[in-house]
């Protein structure tokens, strides 16, 4: 080639390359600006675990279409090790959601175990029937074997509270359990004693409430307590049944319980007082016992309800020793009949 071509031709690849230089410049300082930029951006979560290094670390990567994925970073996870060396991500304030789904479902299983075996408890006192550990695994627990414990704890507590049964082992090496109602009203007296449903707990329970608001309580008051046994006001009671009917007719018409309007309430308000066979059969005491025993305390915790349950102890005692002294006196008055009162026949 002539040199006088390769000379044009050298000029012109100087000009083109004179051209294109500022263009590179520039794609270079953009390239520079972003990975500053990103870098800057990315110091403030150094601690983060990087999706590469770590298994399970969550992506901060968008894809096309896609909504943007959570991004868990060091300002709101905490990482921890578990025993076995592997590191755990979990977020801040926030239980992990797999342990509270397994706290969910075990709380719903025992629930429902410790509502069927008070149904198995209950039918097994009423047909006076032994009960027996291997029953109730075999009949109620079957596959929660190992929470056995926890659900008969609770079953048993649930009887003392309603029913007032006590659950006691008479035979460890057998384990052989009975029930005792153990809350009656006294030794010789029980709420329906027909080895049915026995409903002294909560009439206990009823009982405690009035004399806690000043021997009078509103039906507002009642209920609020029932709620928290899980008796409602029109909703029906797996054992109890209709709970309004048991409280305001059935208790009412055997005389533990009165059931009275407020005077002068408009609309009408009504309030429940201690009928006569609760102040005969029971007292002040025994209730506050048995509240005491709920709260795992003792009497005396309460003293101003501890107070009024002595002085009604004292006229208890008073009363029963007027009572006597009547009936002695009734007794000595009369005449007495000897053997000198009456002649044999000749």
């Amino acid at each position: 080639m002539p040199r006088g071509q390769k000379s044009k031709l050298r000029a012109r690849e100087r000009r083109r390359q004179a051209q294109e230089e500022p263009k590179n410049m520039g794609n270079v300082q953009t390239t520079a600006a972003k990975e500053e930029t990103h870098s800057s951006s990315c110091s403030h979560f150094k601690d983060t675990p990087k999706s590469s290094s770590t298994p399970g670390a969550v992506s901060n990567q968008k894809e096309p279409g896609r909504a943007p994925s959570t991004v868990v970073t060091a300002a709101t996870a905490v990482s921890h090790k578990t025993a076995n060396g592997d590191t755990k991500y979990q977020v801040e304030g926030k239980p992990n959601v797999s342990q509270a789904i397994i706290e969910h479902w075990h709380k719903n299983v025992v629930d429902q175990k410790v509502t069927v075996l008070v149904h198995y408890l209950l039918y097994k006192y009423r047909m006076k029937e032994p009960i027996t550990k291997a029953d109730m695994l075999r009949n109620v627990i079957q596959m929660c074997k190992n929470w056995y414990s926890e659900i008969l704890k609770q079953a048993s507590e649930h009887l003392e509270l309603v029913f007032g049964l006590d659950m006691k082992e008479v035979d460890p090496n057998k384990n052989i359990y009975v029930l005792i109602n153990k809350l009656e009203l006294d030794h010789n007296a029980k709420v329906n004693d027909n080895r049915g449903i026995p409903k002294t707990g909560l009439l206990m329970t009823i009982l405690g409430v009035i004399f806690t608001k000043g021997n009078c309580a509103s039906e507002e008051q009642v209920w609020a307590i029932l709620n928290m046994m899980g008796v409602y006001d029109g909703k029906r009671h797996f054992i109890f049944g209709d709970p309004r009917k048991l409280i305001t007719r059935d208790l009412v018409k055997e005389k533990y319980l009165e059931y009275r309007q407020v005077a002068n309430s408009d609309p009408p308000r009504y309030e429940f007082l201690w009928g006569p066979r609760s102040h005969a059969e029971t007292s002040k005491m025994k209730v506050l016992e048995f509240l005491a025993k709920i709260h795992n305390t003792i009497p005396n915790a309460f003293p101003g309800w501890y107070e009024e349950a002595l002085k009604d102890e004292e006229e208890r005692a008073q009363a029963r020793l007027t009572a006597k002294a009547h009936n002695a006196a009734i007794a000595s008055s009369r005449p007495k009949v000897t053997s000198s009162s009456f002649s044999c026949p000749k």
